[in-house]
C-alpha cells in the first residue's frame, strides 16, 4: 500500500512537471522583444535578423520549438545562452551553488527556531509570549518580502553600519568577510520563512489537543509538556513538514525579489538578468529547475506525512 501511495504521488508530479513545462515554454514564448535584435543591435537589417533567427531556431512554430526543448531537457542538454554564448548547463552551475548554500543556511536557523517558538507558544498559550509570537507572525505574514528588506537595509546598513547592503562576493573572503556580505539577505529570508512555520506549528499541536486521548492524558495530570512533546507534536508532523517543505521550496524557487534587492548571486537573479536579455532558453531552464525542486519536496513531504501517520496509510 505504501509504494503504491508513493508511486501514485511520483506519477502525480510527472504529470504536474509536463503541465508547467507547457506553460512555462508558452508564457516565456509571449515575452515581448527578440534575441535576435538584441544580439545584433539598432543598426541590424532584416536580412542579418533574418539569418540568426533561422540559426538559433526562434523562426520554427512554437510546437516543433517546445517538442525539440523538451527532448534536449529530457536528455540533460540545456542548449546555449542566446544572449550570451555560454552553455547553460554553465551558467547555472556557477549559480546554483550559491542558491542551494543560502537555502540550507536558511533552513539550518529558521527550523529549529520556528519549531522551538511553536512548542513554546503551544506549551503556554494565552500568555504574553505567546501573544507576543502571535503577533509578530501575524505581523511578518501580512508583509511582503521586499518590505522587509527594505527596513533591514535601512536600519542595519543606513543607520547602523553594521551590515553591507549588497552581497559582493569575489571568492577570496574570510569566513567572517562571506557571513557579513550574506547576512542581510539570511536575515530576510529567516524572518519571512519562519513566520509561517512558527504558526502552523502552534496551530499543528493546538488542533491535535483537542483530541480526546490528549484530553484523558490532561485528566491524568501528565504535564502539558509532557503531552506536547511526547504525543502531540509527532501527530501534529504531518503539516508541520509540509509547511517545511513549502518553505524550503520557496527559498530556491521564490527568493527572486531578495536576490535582486541585495545582488544575490543565485539562481534567481540568473533568471531575472536573463529576461531582461530575452535569453528564452536560459529562462525556460531556470523555471524548469525552480519548479522540479517544488514538485520534489513536495512529494517528499507527503511521504513523510504518509510515515508519519498510519491514517493516511490505510485504504479507502
Amino acid at each position: 500500500m505504501m509504494k503504491q501511495m508513493v508511486l501514485q504521488r511520483i506519477a502525480i508530479g510527472f504529470a504536474t512537471l509536463m503541465v508547467v513545462s507547457v506553460i512555462v515554454f508558452v508564457m516565456t514564448s509571449w515575452l515581448p522583444g527578440d534575441v535576435a535584435s538584441i544580439i545584433l543591435g539598432q543598426a541590424a537589417t532584416p536580412e542579418t535578423l533574418a539569418a540568426l533567427r533561422a540559426e538559433l531556431g526562434t523562426d520554427q512554430p512554437l510546437i516543433i520549438q517546445y517538442f525539440s526543448w523538451l527532448g534536449n531537457m529530457a536528455t540533460g542538454d540545456l542548449g546555449i545562452s542566446k544572449a550570451g554564448g555560454a552553455t547553460i548547463s554553465s551558467l547555472i552551475e556557477s549559480r546554483i551553488g550559491n542558491t542551494m548554500m543560502m537555502a540550507g543556511l536558511v533552513a539550518l536557523v529558521s527550523i529549529p527556531i520556528s519549531i522551538a517558538l511553536g512548542l513554546y507558544a503551544a506549551m503556554h498559550p494565552g500568555t504574553w509570549l505567546d501573544r507576543l509570537v502571535t503577533f509578530g507572525t501575524l505581523s511578518t505574514i501580512s508583509v511582503p518580502e521586499f518590505f522587509i528588506a527594505t527596513v533591514l537595509v535601512l536600519i542595519l546598513a543606513v543607520n547602523l553600519h553594521w551590515l553591507p547592503s549588497t552581497t559582493y562576493l569575489t571568492g577570496d573572503e574570510t569566513t567572517w568577510q562571506f557571513l557579513k556580505a550574506i547576512a542581510m539577505p539570511l536575515f530576510t529570508l529567516v524572518i519571512v520563512v519562519s513566520a509561517q512555520m512558527i504558526r502552523m506549528t502552534r496551530a499543528g499541536i493546538l488542533n491535535v489537543m483537542n483530541s480526546p486521548y490528549i484530553e484523558m492524558a490532561i485528566l491524568k495530570g501528565v504535564p502539558r509538556k509532557r503531552i506536547i512533546l511526547r504525543h502531540a507534536f509527532f501527530n501534529a508532523i504531518g503539516p508541520i513538514v509540509n509547511v517545511i517543505a513549502l518553505n524550503l521550496a520557496y527559498l530556491v524557487s521564490g527568493v527572486v525579489i531578495v536576490e535582486t534587492i541585495f545582488s544575490y548571486p543565485g539562481l534567481a537573479k540568473l533568471m531575472i538578468d536573463a529576461v531582461q536579455t530575452r535569453d528564452l532558453p536560459l529562462v525556460q531552464a531556470c523555471a524548469m529547475i525552480f519548479c522540479g525542486t517544488y514538485v520534489v519536496l513536495i512529494i517528499l513531504a507527503d511521504v513523510a506525512s504518509i510515515l508519519s501517520n498510519p491514517r493516511l496509510r490505510q485504504p479507502k
